[in-house]
């Protein structure tokens, strides 16, 4: 299902203030993110991946990906953006063509990681994104991953410089925005927000400073990578052996909540 025709514009627009942006794994995830207020919903390629019983790091088949977007896409009216990962292929070409499908039924935005690939080969996956996004006359927003942090690719205390360094490298190919995930002293947040020529997305993580100090910080984007979906099995999981361990009907009601319709919310 392609994209609604200003969902680009619109998630673009998103970034000149502060996002908080959620991470699905399936359309009714998608659908609780915009039931709670999101402005737009993105996928996490870990939660994907586990969901589909697969681990995540390009394990999960490019075609499953695709069919989970195009169930988002079916139920919600929000811009989306997908966890691409790096790019499910070596060959940028190839890349091109994977983002032109994922552009096909639906995203407006996509992840492309580095990861420990040459920093060449990403570069020119995201000029292969690029263009491909430009064939399909889509603005996409290309939210180009470091894994400077998160991947300790350099020494901690050079590890703003070069994601500096990258982020300029990645607005030279193409890139829309500069995601470096595990970046948490305000030190490092800051220098990199200063500095960036794109906008700065972090992810949510234990000791990352809270949404008013990144918000002062210059960050454009909170992202929840896989930590909704951790907590959804982590409450799964809970009352699964709460309930096999004492056959008590109370233990799968215990989380219900507003006792949501799932029914209406799909179809809502």
């Amino acid at each position: 299902m392609p994209a609604r025709p200003h969902a680009a514009a619109d998630f673009h627009a998103l970034h000149r203030e502060f996002l908080i942006l959620p991470n699905a794994w399936n359309a009714v995830s998608a659908k609780i993110a915009e039931r709670a207020g999101a402005q737009a919903v993105a996928t996490s390629s870990a939660a994907v991946a586990w969901a589909c019983g697969y681990a995540d790091g390009h394990d999960l088949p490019f075609a499953r990906l695709v069919e989970v977007v195009e169930d988002i896409a079916r139920v919600t009216r929000l811009p989306i953006s997908v966890d691409a990962e790096g790019g499910y292929a070596d060959d940028p070409a190839r890349v091109g063509e994977n983002v032109a499908a994922l552009i096909g039924v639906g995203a407006v935005g996509i992840n492309l990681e580095d990861g420990r690939d040459p920093h060449e080969l990403h570069l020119r996956k995201i000029e292969a994104a690029r263009a491909a996004a430009a064939r399909e006359r889509v603005d996409l927003f290309i939210n180009a991953r470091t894994d400077v942090f998160i991947k300790q690719l350099a020494p901690a205390d050079q590890a703003a410089e070069e994601t500096i360094r990258r982020g300029r490298a990645f607005r030279d190919a193409g890139a829309s925005g500069l995601f470096a995930p595990l970046a948490l002293k305000p030190a490092d947040i800051g220098a990199i927000a200063e500095a960036s020529p794109l906008p700065l997305n972090v992810l949510a993580w234990r000791g990352l400073p809270d949404a008013a100090e990144l918000r002062r910080l210059g960050v454009r984007r909170l992202s929840a990578g896989a930590g909704l979906a951790r907590a959804a099995f982590a409450a799964a999981h809970e009352a699964a052996l709460a309930f096999l361990t004492t056959g008590k009907s109370d233990a799968l009601v215990a989380r219900d909540g507003e006792a949501v319709n799932y029914n209406a919310l799909i179809k809502g």
